[in-house]
């Protein structure tokens, strides 16, 4: 026998195998007992609750650390936040109480700190989350505070004819519309300091010597800026407090030159001389985008063109913005990079793209200053020096926090733009590229493979469809709840659009200029006239198309948070956490369904109003007269089509000093009577006429014995509430002082200015 057996020891069953049959015989030799879980006493439920915010710190202290990557551009969405409270809550009192609520968010931030063990890498990620986003938001508060205690312009006490003296600071040529605009700074004869105003000029009032550093004398016709006329409508007062801006109007009479210019400011002259001598190449609408493209001049644009432009969703083409600003750097840095490549000693000794990006650089600030430095190209150029940055130290430049960098840049010194469309969606627009290109799906389908190259080609173009289509998607609220409008076919037309300006239009108007230093231009300028003609041919076919413009009603400030916040959960994180932004993206555009616009909308001064929901025209007041008014008050409500006086409406009686008309709205019946002149009425005929009626309005002031069934609307309410809406279903008067408090711009005025 092996010496191995011998040795070897008796055979044990396992282990395993034992406790399986003691676990048996115990089974077989106890009855069942059903265990019963202890009883919870008071103090058990109380120990489970205080222990509920303890499992929810560590939930989002789990979900922050394994995103340590995507955390950071949320700081620049706290800054954002601060600056958008500051606009929303009316008073001071409302702003110290954000910024003491951040300060209780960074001391919770703290208290969790000091509650956990300590971390070498620094503070635990909830109280990261909490400091940083209480400071950002704080910061945020206070930067546009103090940029409007500081900056901001009052505007004039009250409108009327002033006699001043003023220097010419900008002039702007607009044929298209007929006019000249002129910047002053102005000393009125009964003020002692100067304010900024802007006059329209009819062709005949202008004189070539009015130019920018001249000095002149006139009367004109002034209007302090003016809040919405209705509620909802645009905040002119607003834009013009942080445009240095105190007033707008006319001259009455002859403009005499005290002194013609002796500084000539050449950024101004040459965008000049450029705008005119494009125009002089090449005649027509095709000449005048090109010179919108080339100097930032749009106001030889005809009308029928930018409306056709604007309702194909194309009009972001006509302003100097992201698009022109990165295409004439990358043809900066592709040329810079072609030409030097020819050269092999520079090429061996010297990084070439470090070269043609600071030629790029320097390529997109000339183009910026020459094109007017308007602040939505500043803030293109921005992001544009950003990437060129990326690209110079190897990173990419589809980066979120690339992203996050510019905006937090833009909000420091333009805090105000947060609140405009501008600024919201030329970030949005970026945000849904980097979001869509950053997916893995987007990265797999992009990525390199051996194939034909036709197929490269084809997978260019899907994905090019894609992120236009992504694009608007991710647009459309913005434009609902700013314009209340939003297109059909704006992808499809910005498919064929974009790639068009870029990659042929713009190249070929600067080599054409380029071309006529040596007077050789003329066959690149018909190119881009070519181009820029069938450029507004897409546009012209876009909009002439059934539905290319949708209207909307009025969308509330509330539900487009929702959606905004949304999207910058589905665009700032990654991976399917990221999904949970559809549901309030999808809440919000399905309240679309059950938005309805106002049945009765009336002016900030009572001059104007508009009846919807009795046919497919608006019932307006005067037809003949006001109509940029009444396409405002179009506007505002959400509709388009056309207008018909209420004189010539079948169920309206009227005379020379009122008007009366029932409306109807979903079973309802509301009695309207408006008063059409400025006559003094008997005042047993206007307690009967009042008393007849639901709703009384007058631009007058109505004496206390008109007393309607319901609401009256004269001078005295329209100086304290500014436009009226009313929603007669719900018995609701929306009105434009609602919500609005104690900022600087915010006092009542005649809003009906230009």
């Amino acid at each position: 026998m092996p010496a191995s057996d011998a040795i070897a020891p008796p055979a044990q069953a396992p282990f395993a195998d034992h406790v399986a049959a003691g676990n048996a015989l115990v089974r077989a030799e106890t009855p069942d007992i059903h265990v019963l879980p202890p009883k919870r006493t008071w103090s058990g439920h109380l120990a489970a609750i205080s222990a509920y915010p303890a499992n929810v710190v560590n939930a989002i202290e789990h979900f922050l650390a394994e995103r340590g990557f995507e955390r950071a551009p949320w700081l620049a969405v706290a800054f954002g936040l601060g600056i958008a409270l500051w606009f929303a809550l009316p008073v001071a009192v409302h702003w110290i109480a954000v910024l003491c609520g951040c300060a209780a968010m960074v001391l919770a931030g703290l208290a969790i700190d000091s509650g956990h063990d300590p971390d070498p890498r620094g503070l635990p990620h909830t109280a990261a989350a909490l400091i940083g986003l209480g400071l950002m938001i704080a910061a945020g508060c206070l930067t546009i505070w103090a940029k409007s205690t500081l900056a901001g312009t009052p505007p004039l006490a009250s409108r009327g004819l002033y006699w001043m003296t003023a220097r010419v600071i900008e002039r702007e040529e607009q044929p298209a519309l007929d006019r000249v605009r002129l910047r002053l700074a102005a000393r009125l004869d009964h003020m002692q300091d100067p304010i900024e105003i802007r006059l329209n000029l009819a062709p005949r009032d202008d004189d070539p010597r009015l130019i920018e550093d001249a000095s002149i004398r006139l009367r004109a016709r002034l209007n302090p800026p003016g809040p919405p006329a209705v509620p909802g409508g645009y905040d002119f007062a607003q834009f013009a407090w942080f445009d240095h801006l105190a007033a707008t109007g006319s001259p009455l009479g002859p403009i005499e030159v005290l002194r013609p210019a002796e500084r000539r400011d050449l950024l101004k002259q040459w965008q000049r001389q450029l705008s005119n001598h494009v125009r002089a190449r090449l005649a027509g609408s095709p000449g005048a985008l090109a010179s919108a493209f080339a100097s930032g001049d749009r106001g030889g644009i005809a009308r029928d063109d930018d409306q056709a432009m604007r309702d194909a969703g194309l009009t972001h083409l006509l302003s100097i913005s992201g698009l022109h600003v990165s295409a004439v750097i990358a043809l900066a840095y592709v040329v810079v990079v072609r030409l030097l490549a020819l050269w092999p000693w520079l090429a061996l000794r010297v990084r070439l793209p470090l070269l043609a990006s600071t030629a790029g650089a320097l390529t997109g600030l000339a183009y910026t200053l020459l094109t007017g430095a308007e602040v939505p190209t500043v803030r293109s150029c921005i992001g544009a020096l950003l990437v060129l940055a990326a690209l110079t130290l190897g990173r990419s430049p589809l980066s979120l926090r690339l992203l996050a960098s510019a905006g937090l840049f833009v909000m420091t010194f333009w805090p105000e733009a947060v609140v405009g469309p501008g600024f919201q969606m030329s970030f949005g627009s970026v945000l849904a590229i980097v979001a869509l290109h950053g997916a893995a799906p987007v990265r797999a389908f992009l990525a390199q493979r051996e194939e034909a190259w036709w197929m490269r080609i084809w997978r260019h173009l899907v994905m090019l469809l894609v992120t236009g289509v992504v694009i608007d998607v991710a647009l459309m609220p913005m434009a609902l709840y700013h314009f209340h409008r939003a297109g059909l076919y704006e992808a499809a037309a910005n498919v064929l659009a974009i790639p068009l300006t870029t990659f042929v239009s713009m190249p070929m108007i600067s080599l054409a200029l380029v071309l006529d230093l040596g007077g050789l231009g003329a066959p690149a300028w018909w190119l881009a006239g070519k181009s820029l003609a069938l450029l507004l041919a897409i546009a012209h076919l876009t909009a002439s198309q059934a539905g290319a413009v949708i209207r909307f009603p009025p969308m509330s400030t509330a539900l487009y948070l929702a959606v905004l916040a949304g999207e910058l959960w589905l665009g700032l994180w990654i991976g399917r956490v990221r999904l949970w932004g559809l549901l309030p993206i999808a809440i919000g555009l399905a309240s679309l369904a059950i938005l309805r616009p106002p049945d009765l909308l009336v002016s900030g001064d009572g001059r104007q109003l508009g009846v919807f929901g009795q046919g497919p025209a608006m019932i307006s007041l005067r037809a003949g007269r006001g109509g940029f008014m009444r396409q405002a008050l179009l506007d505002d409500a959400g509709l388009m089509g056309e207008t018909v006086a209420m004189a010539d409406w079948p169920d309206a009686r009227c005379n020379s000093d009122f008007c009366a008309m029932p409306i109807h709205a979903e079973g309802t019946i509301t009695r309207l009577l408006v008063q059409r002149s400025r006559a003094r009425v008997g005042t047993l005929d206007l307690v009967n006429a009042c008393a007849d009626n639901d709703i009384v309005v007058s631009e007058r002031s109505l004496p206390r014995v008109c007393r309607p069934r319901w609401f009256k609307a004269d001078r005295a309410l329209f100086e304290r509430n500014g436009g009226l809406a009313f929603d007669l279903v719900r018995r609701k008067v929306s009105t434009v002082s609602a919500g609005r408090g104690k900022h600087g711009w915010e006092r009542w005025i005649d809003p009906t200015n230009d």
